[in-house]
């Protein structure tokens, strides 16, 4: 399982590029415009010069509305500016079509101009608050429009959680319909340590965090701190060694 880490901010981004080798990809996004909040693309191109090269960027688009033109320039914006993971949430479709239309959109601008960018189509477990497309529908969206991962975040940043809106086994079953279409399954959502036994358990292949790894588990006021990412490391490896010991087959 790969870590996902989302710094506001470049200094954030210097404090994550300490922890670089305790986390997989660094995200960026500006929590104040939204849950995916897109990040100005100058702020893209600081935190790319921030971290080490070898370690993959990642941008938020934003909670995007249906309007794929806007949305398809906004993410050849984000690989431009030097993101090779470019995320777009899906806050403003309705349906399973509008949602295609937007990353059909998205995935012609991106790998138009870099092939081997990755694609991430992103819904909201909480889908039911904002009258979103159904969480178990993106990735069939993710996979008709070329996508390379399907994600569910959480749209309303109020304490609730993942699982607060759905269930691990609506989780689980999320996961296997990204992996049957061939995808990367990605979630977050107020993630904790806590939850990466189930994580682990249903195969999730990319965990995002932020208030995990922030002073005091806040998002918006704690700043993310590299031996609170070291720690949530550890957590995820000590899982990921239990997995694999529970799928060994027992000698003789």
């Amino acid at each position: 399982m790969l870590l996902l880490i989302s710094p506001d901010s470049v200094e954030e981004a210097r404090d994550c590029a300490k922890a670089a080798d305790h986390l997989d990809i660094v995200d960026v996004k500006k929590p104040d415009e939204g849950s995916l909040g897109g990040n100005f693309p100058w702020v893209i191109r600081e935190i790319r010069d921030a971290v080490p090269a070898g370690t993959p960027l990642s941008a938020t688009v934003g909670d995007v509305p249906y309007k794929p033109g806007t949305v398809a320039q906004a993410a050849l914006g984000a690989v431009v500016s030097g993101a090779t993971y470019i995320k777009v949430g899906l806050y403003g479709c309705t349906t399973p079509d509008q949602g295609i239309d937007v990353m059909r959109g998205v995935v012609r601008a991106v790998k138009d101009h870099r092939p081997d960018a990755f694609v991430v189509a992103s819904g909201y477990a909480d889908a039911h608050r904002i009258g979103c497309v159904n969480p178990l529908a993106l990735p069939d969206i993710a996979a008709r429009s070329g996508a390379d991962a399907a994600m569910l975040d959480t749209a309303i940043k109020d304490g609730t959680r993942l699982f607060d809106h759905v269930s691990p086994d609506a989780c689980a079953e999320f996961v296997r319909l990204a992996h049957a279409a061939g995808l990367l399954a990605a979630l977050a959502g107020s993630v904790t340590a806590a939850d990466l036994g189930p994580l682990t358990s249903m195969g999730t292949d990319i965990v995002g965090v932020r208030g995990a790894v922030c002073e005091g588990g806040d998002r918006n006021a704690g700043r993310i701190r590299p031996h609170l990412v070291a720690a949530f490391r550890a957590e995820m490896d000590r899982h990921a060694r239990q997995q694999a010991a529970a799928t060994v087959p027992a000698a003789g």
